[in-house]
Formats: structure tokens, sequence, C-alpha cells
């Protein structure tokens, strides 16, 4: 079975919400997910799963929050080849910069050869509930995507 792993940030709990719903959707698809706040995380662990879901709000005029800047940095060391990835984050349209940080993520996992099977899910504030009903989408289709891979 498939070893999936979710490192996430959330400062007011709205990428909070998106964490637990797609990881419920992940669930209903009859798999664990190991499930870690990015200052739990070590970024070489990732190397360790078949697929990997990171989270992150976007902060300022379009950067990742302080939490996950080593993270992030510490990313550059490892290789995802072979691994499938996504990446979720709530957003705030007030800003220039709509969900950068999603981008951000999604532009550092190809770089260290993530194959990233899903557009990266960007939701407006706090989820509503249609919206939770798509980040279990989310995290469905997100396991269908690494299983695939692994049957193929």
């Amino acid at each position: 079975m498939a070893k999936l792993i979710m490192v996430y940030t959330s400062m007011t709990g709205n990428t909070e919400e998106m964490a637990d719903a797609i990881v419920e959707g992940i669930k209903e698809e009859g798999f664990d997910i190991e499930v870690k706040e990015v200052l739990d995380a070590d970024a070489e662990e990732l190397e360790a799963y078949d697929g990997i879901l990171l989270g992150a709000y976007t902060w300022g005029d379009g950067e990742l929050p302080d939490d996950f800047l080593d993270f992030y940095d510490d990313m550059e060391d490892i290789d995802l080849s072979g691994k499938k990835a996504a990446v979720f984050g709530s957003c705030d349209s007030n800003y220039e910069k709509y969900g950068a940080a999603v981008d951000i993520l999604i532009d550092r996992l190809k770089e260290i050869g993530a194959e990233v099977v899903l557009e990266g899910l960007k939701i407006e504030l706090a989820p509503s509930n249609e919206e939770r009903e798509t980040c279990k989408q989310f995290g469905k289709r997100f396991v269908q995507s690494v299983v695939a891979t692994e049957q193929a």
C-alpha cells in the first residue's frame, strides 16, 4: 500500500480545515496518511513516502509563511524522483498574488523531481461546506493518482 504524508502549516485554521477535509477523502478511499505540521517535520522524511501533500497559506504579498521557510530551504537537498505530490492552501484575494505559496511549493517539488499530479488547490480563506467537499475530492483524486502509478 502506498505510503502517504501531508506536511502543512496553518495560522488561522483555514489551511488546517482544508487539510482535515483532504485527509477525510483519503481515508474514505481506504488509505492512511501521516499528517505533520511543518515545524514537526524534516524535509528529508519526504523521500520515504510515495505520495506527498504540502499545505500552506500565502503570507504577505505572496510569500511562504515563516514556519515553512526552513523546510522549503531543506527541500533543495532531497530527491523526490518517482514520487507523486500535490499542494493546497488557503488564500486571500485582497493580495496581488493569489495563493502564491501554493505555486512556490509546486515549483520546488518539480525542481527536486516530484511529479505534481494535481493542480494546486486554492481556497479563499475558510472553506465553505461546498469547498470542504472539493477538498475531500482532492484527497481522493490524489490517492487515485498515486495508486494508479503503483499498479502500472
